[in-house]
């Protein structure tokens, strides 16, 4: 990776608006026609695809082309089904992908035929293999240290005698997961002992809650002073699965994508901490790529650094800084962006709870 990091959104603002004009005539028409961009997201187990994602970038491409149109598919994290999905639209002659790859290896044929079809790929949030044009994520390795930072904060006095840790980490076909759980692993194997590690497929909850039982059977919860889950959708299984075992008090666990349910969970103390990665700078940058891509322009304007896959060295890519979120910062950071409101977080069972934490209106 060779970078030149800007700052977490003042120069790619800029660049997106630039390329946002530059496509524009003088009477503020567009300079240039319509076209479709494909749009593949990986699952719907992860609530930010559908909520976040998805709506971000049909409103971000439609104000950079106001003739422009999307099309969606959502893999529903089944890499054959996603195949199927990036074939269909390149048979249908989109002028540029948005890809965020359920598994690179399996989608490595699709992104050369798209390659051979002269349809550029932006590769969203996970770096797919192949024959890619622009790369567009957050700092997975800094995603991960700011976990450990958290989990090792949050267990206290524990982590400074060689406290127990179990690590329930995403699903192995992502190549994030690895990212996430290299970086967290930097931060807790010289402070720590790591007892127990689990791959979750699917990210799914359900395979977290069994793994999170598995590890409370094995060790006993006396042992457990801390979780590191990978994200939100595994932290509810942990959760639930250490509530079951009435364990009391909860251990510090960690989580990623400021997911609602958890940022309630962080408010009433189950879950200790979650990663927020502003989703609007993500989708914008995607959104700009790919623009850019389908009018036959270059990314230099726009790219911040450059990452190697296992096929392709150099891609033009964005690495947006992520930010760790716990109870004293919430209203500073999710509120304050306007991800959530105050209303939305703090239900009536949680006004005292919010009240507690300074989330008052």
């Amino acid at each position: 990776m060779r970078s030149r990091r800007w700052g977490l959104g003042a120069g790619l603002v800029a660049a997106v608006m630039a390329v946002s004009l530059a496509g524009c005539t003088e009477d503020g028409g567009q300079g240039e026609g319509g076209f479709t961009v494909g749009l593949l997201l990986p699952s719907r187990a992860v609530p930010r695809w559908e909520q976040s994602d998805k709506p971000l970038i049909e409103k971000r491409v439609r104000e950079l082309c106001a003739d422009c149109t999307v099309a969606y598919a959502n893999a529903e994290n089944d890499a054959a089904s996603q195949r199927q999905q990036m074939n269909s639209m390149i048979t249908k002659g989109v002028s540029v992908l948005i890809l965020d790859v359920v598994d690179p290896k399996a989608l490595r044929s699709s992104v050369r035929a798209a390659d051979r079809a002269g349809i550029p790929v932006v590769a969203y949030d996970r770096l797919a293999e192949g024959p890619i044009s622009g790369f567009v994520s957050f700092d997975g390795g800094r995603v991960g240290r700011l976990q450990g930072e958290a989990l090792v904060k949050g267990m206290g006095a524990r982590a400074d005698d060689g406290g127990g840790v179990v690590m329930v980490n995403g699903d192995p076909s992502s190549p994030n997961a690895a990212w996430y759980e290299d970086g967290s692993r930097s931060v807790l194997q010289d402070r720590v002992r790591i007892l127990k590690s689990y791959n979750t497929i699917g990210w799914r909850t359900e395979n977290a809650h069994d793994h999170m039982s598995a590890a409370i059977n094995a060790l006993g919860p006396s042992r457990i002073d801390g979780v590191l889950a990978a994200n939100d959708s595994i932290a509810a299984g942990v959760i639930a699965a250490l509530k079951s075992a009435r364990v009391s008090p909860l251990p510090p666990v960690t989580g990623q994508d400021a997911d609602l349910d958890a940022v309630r969970r962080i408010v009433k103390g189950e879950q200790y901490m979650t990663v927020y990665k502003p989703f609007r700078q993500e989708t914008e940058a995607a959104s700009a790529m790919a623009v850019a891509l389908a009018r036959g322009n270059d990314l230099d304007a726009l790219v911040t650094t450059t990452m190697d896959s296992p096929t392709t060295k150099d891609v033009p890519a964005v690495l947006l800084d992520p930010v760790s979120v716990t109870a004293e910062n919430i209203g500073r950071t999710l509120v304050r962006d306007g991800i959530y409101t105050i209303d939305q977080i703090c239900t009536p069972k949680l006004r005292s709870a919010c009240d507690r934490v300074g989330l008052t209106r």
